[in-house]
């Protein structure tokens, strides 16, 4: 692609060898109001079509997770995204993504494809591997994947994913022997009290209803 076509949103912690060189470059914080600033002044370009998402080395699949939740609140989700991880994480092993430097490789010469956007309730995006648990001790509720019960009653949690390809969206109880997983466009958890762990970060408040389901658009997402 041409340089101008190309930005790159970069956390400040990134390592500055995961930064492809001779593209405009604009290092943000993981927070809302940081990275919509620095997604508007990438995007206020028409000629740019790429994002590459350089995350830093402390949860890195939480900080492109929220650039993409900012990219879909904006409604630009035409735009391709390519990942820059610095080593594998959960997110990079559902998209079947390289790490290091072959992330940098492929985010400036590879093609981009429409993936399913797996969101929640709270508008935020999920990339890697979610978590439905209890606040103290096992979860106690009932959990869905579209019509197929998961649960109805107790377990450590219920582990959410997305997926690469149609329908979007898998779930399974997290358990010492690893369960069956169950696939949907939704999955939907309810308990008198619920905590959503999310690509590593834990909500601050807990809940009586978890959902994480698939959003009416894809995304384009740069992969092998």
């Amino acid at each position: 692609m041409r340089p101008a076509e190309v930005r790159v949103i970069a956390e400040t912690s990134a390592s500055g060898e995961l930064i492809p060189a001779g593209l405009e470059i604009m290092r943000t914080v993981r927070e809302r109001g940081p990275i919509i600033a620095a997604l508007n002044s990438a995007l206020s370009d028409p000629e740019v079509t790429r994002l590459i998402v350089v995350a830093g080395p402390e949860l890195p699949d939480a900080f492109c997770a929220a650039v993409i939740s900012r990219l879909m609140l904006l409604e630009r989700l035409d735009v391709e995204v390519a990942l820059v991880l610095p080593f594998p994480t959960p997110a990079s092993g559902v998209y079947g993504l390289p790490t290091g430097s072959a992330a940098v490789a492929l985010a400036t010469d590879g093609s981009a494809v429409e993936v399913p956007l797996i969101r929640d309730d709270m508008a935020i995006v999920l990339i890697g591997t979610a978590r439905q648990r209890g606040i103290d001790g096992d979860l106690d509720g009932e959990s869905y994947v579209d019509s197929t019960l998961l649960l109805r009653g107790k377990a450590k949690a219920v582990v959410v994913e997305p997926t690469a390809e149609m329908p979007g969206v898998r779930a399974r109880l997290d358990k010492r022997f690893r369960s069956r997983w169950h696939v949907g466009r939704a999955a939907q958890t309810g308990a008198r009290q619920l905590i959503v762990e999310r690509d590593g970060i834990t909500s601050p408040r807990p809940t009586k209803r978890s959902t994480f389901y698939r959003h009416q658009q894809n995304w384009h997402l740069v992969r092998p």
